[in-house]
């Protein structure tokens, strides 16, 4: 898995029928190097700059694509180095995000996940499954958020009767929430670590904001998360999705270093306590996932506006960075058995819906 943060390929190996997580294998980072993940930034601007109107840049998406195979391969044979069971059945492969675009009533949505599939077979050397989203989007969906699948099926192992919601900080925050009545709930929350790394990368400071250091010498500034927060996108019944780029650090400017910081960082917190509000029958507590969990600035102001316990997926016994990889590993199985991995409650389809390419 390649997230829209491009910091890393996470991959997982999981014992799965695609219904419940029977047990656990290795997991794996493969960090991209600085010139590797230029190289994805450019496909992801050259893609913008696109937006679907007129000829796709091909050389800068075959660029792209050519340092995703190697980067995937090389996290594949890390995953089994020291692996002893069986070859894995089949592999997950989500690609790069490198364009999104939201449904609206008068015209579908539109997704592109950069892969180079027969590539991606071949150096992984098992059947593989890609493009989980295409298929949503075309029938009317938001093709986002996917992980919730994988999300029911590791709260069901948890003991606690409580209602749970897991939600996933990564370039976008997306909410997964089991109901009380074990229904299943989910969508895009707003912006998480994409702004703040956008904003510490424009000032020179690193590629993110390594422990909430510079969040935590600012100021929030709550006068631009109530103006931030009145944008109508926050006001839209779920499910709802973003693009990584519809909140950017453009949001901040103005600010100092350290206070872009502290307000970016109160603004992904603020949006998911906003999202919490909406609840009819609200979690009793939030388990975090995903690389903003790392963020202890982050975490702490989720725990000040969320009105429930927040904890990270450590705490609950997870692998809060591999969720993902885990995530595409399991949707990989239902892909396989043609089992449903999106529906009305996670991403607006009109009904429960299979997903995926498979490439024996």
């Amino acid at each position: 898995m390649s997230g829209t943060s491009i910091d890393a390929v996470d991959a997982a190996l999981i014992l799965t029928d695609g219904v419940n997580v029977l047990d656990f294998g290795p997991v794996a980072e493969r960090k991209y190097a600085p010139d590797e993940r230029e190289v994805l930034k450019t496909a992801v601007q050259a893609a913008r700059d696109w937006n679907w109107e007129g000829p796709p840049p091909v050389e800068a998406f075959e660029a792209a694509k050519s340092v995703l195979t190697l980067t995937h391969q090389e996290a594949w044979e890390r995953l089994l180095t020291d692996w002893k069971g069986p070859v894995p059945a089949i592999a997950g492969v989500h690609g790069q995000t490198v364009l999104h675009r939201a449904p609206l009533p008068d015209r579908t949505g539109a997704t592109l996940q950069l892969i180079e599939p027969t590539a991606m077979r071949r150096a992984l050397g098992v059947p593989l499954a890609f493009d989980f989203r295409s298929h949503d989007v075309q029938q009317g969906g938001h093709g986002a958020p996917l992980a919730p699948a994988y999300h029911a099926a590791l709260l069901k192992r948890l003991s606690a009767g409580s209602s749970a919601a897991v939600l996933n900080l990564g370039g976008v925050a997306n909410i997964t929430y089991r109901k009380r009545d074990g229904s299943l709930f989910a969508f895009d929350t707003g912006p998480a670590n994409g702004p703040i790394d956008e904003w510490v990368e424009g000032h020179g400071a690193g590629t993110h904001d390594v422990g909430g250091a510079l969040a935590g010498a600012g100021r929030v500034h709550e006068g631009a998360l109530i103006q931030w927060l009145s944008h109508p996108w926050f006001d839209a019944p779920p499910p709802k999705s973003l693009d990584r780029f519809d909140f950017n650090a453009s949001l901040a400017r103005g600010l100092s270093l350290e206070d872009g910081a502290a307000t970016l960082t109160a603004f992904s917190a603020a949006s998911v306590a906003y999202a919490l509000q909406a609840f009819d029958d609200p979690p009793s507590h939030l388990i975090v996932c995903g690389g903003g969990r790392h963020n202890p600035r982050l975490v702490s102001e989720l725990k000040n506006r969320c009105a429930c316990a927040v904890m990270t997926a450590e705490d609950v016994g997870w692998l809060g960075d591999s969720i993902e990889a885990q995530a595409f590993a399991f949707l990989a199985v239902r892909t396989r058995r043609r089992l449903p991995i999106s529906w009305p409650g996670t991403t607006s389809v009109k009904k429960p819906l299979a997903g995926g390419q498979l490439l024996d």
